[in-house]
């Protein structure tokens, strides 16, 4: 009888972690790809990007309500090669009046018939659509539509909002597709932030709760900037640069609060969580999108810090001074950097900082914020000293 408690007991040990092992498994990380126009720049973002993102979400048609249908000019030779699963992504803007069932159709099969025909293999159709809650059941006559004329083989998905779980039309909503994305960044009033951590996770649990089907949450990797308006709402500015004067307001997500609540979800998740896809797959010049490394390290879980430093390239007494940050998390420029000199001839601050010099000291003031990225650099300024003391730098944050 020992014998057999003790199997007993070795049995339920292994059965616990084998319980374990499978509660523990990571979620899946996945990017859109949002640039209407790609560039060569998005070769090596895909590269350095592979390793750690599963599934690419990229934008491949639009349809606007006075502009008509236009389509992302994509690298299909790129994305052949790169040879991660493939969603075409749809938005069809909120404002359009209504859907008509066959033109749409019409448009979303003869762009998956044109990336075919360029070699691409599309695992699957997702459509960005902000239907009011009064709309739903027209949205899920449409989705059914969508779905009787799409390929077996093609998986259909929707962007949702946190706004319809208050609709007794969701869970019919939901039947009509093979899965969802919740969206829980910029979905209310921008002038309440851009994302709410707290927020955000509450929508989770709730949409596990009435969806039966798998679900994935948008996560922002991106800020905007709010402009003043005449009428009273804000302007919202993003990749692309607005014509208007005044004074913007930074709106950035915080990979800090990002890395967290990812913790927290993959610790426990709600009910049919399938995984996190982030918006959107930084370039290089995208000023208001985290660095790639900062994303990649939000999505591994990685522990985020930034090592603000100076470093110095000197030639016959001529001292090019850059700000360096060796760290995986992007950081705001410095109010202050300080810089211990002898026997300076001259110095000059550049684009972003100004420069007080006295005998045995330089300070660099910033003037504008500015985000420095994760193992980026930027000069700041130059002098032509005897000597500086490089070790008796000092950065103020």
């Amino acid at each position: 009888m020992r014998v057999i408690a003790g199997l007993s007991a070795m049995l339920a040990v292994l059965l616990l972690c084998a319980c374990e092992r499978q509660d523990a498994a990571p979620l899946d990380q996945q990017l859109y790809v949002w640039q209407r126009q790609w560039t060569p720049a998005h070769e090596l973002a895909l590269k350095d990007s592979r390793h750690d993102f599963s599934t690419l979400r990229v934008l491949a048609l639009q349809a606007f309500p006075n502009d008509g249908w236009h389509r992302a000019r994509i690298d299909a030779p790129l994305l052949k090669h790169d040879g991660r699963p493939l969603i075409a992504v749809i938005r069809l803007d909120g404002q359009l009046k209504a859907l008509d069932q066959q033109q749409v159709t019409a448009q979303i099969l003869q762009v998956l018939a044109d990336w075919q025909a360029l070699g691409l293999t599309v695992s699957g159709i997702e459509i960005d659509h902000d239907a009011g809650n009064a709309r739903l059941s027209a949205y899920a006559e449409f989705l059914s539509h969508l779905r009787r004329a799409l390929p077996a083989n093609v998986a259909l998905s929707i962007t949702a909002l946190p706004a319809w779980l208050g609709s007794p039309q969701l869970p019919a909503l939901l039947t009509t597709v093979d899965s969802s994305v919740l969206q829980v960044h910029a979905v209310s009033d921008p002038r309440r932030g851009l994302f709410d951590p707290e927020q955000a996770r509450r929508w989770a649990s709730d949409w596990g709760k009435i969806s039966s089907r798998p679900f994935y949450l948008a996560l922002p990797a991106y800020g905007v900037a709010l402009l003043p308006d005449t009428g009273g709402a804000p302007v919202v500015e993003g990749e692309v640069p607005l014509e208007r004067d005044g004074q913007r307001r930074e709106l950035l997500a915080d990979p800090l609060q990002l890395s967290q609540l990812a913790k927290a979800l993959r610790d426990d998740p709600p009910a049919h969580l399938a995984g996190l896809i982030w918006f959107r797959l930084p370039l290089p010049n995208d000023r208001r999108a985290w660095s790639l490394t900062t994303l990649r390290a939000v999505a591994r879980g990685d522990a985020l810090s930034s090592r603000l430093g100076l470093t110095f390239n000197e030639h016959d007494g001529l001292y090019d001074i850059h700000l360096a940050n060796p760290g995986n998390l992007d950081a705001a420029w410095p109010a202050q950097l300080r810089v211990k000199v002898r026997g300076c001839e001259g110095a000059d601050a550049l684009a972003g900082y100004s420069l007080q010099q006295s005998p045995d000291l330089l300070t660099f003031t910033r003037l504008r914020d500015g985000r420095l990225p994760a193992g980026g650099q930027r000069a700041i300024g130059w002098a032509r000293c005897a000597f500086i003391d490089q070790g008796g730098s000092h950065v103020d944050p």
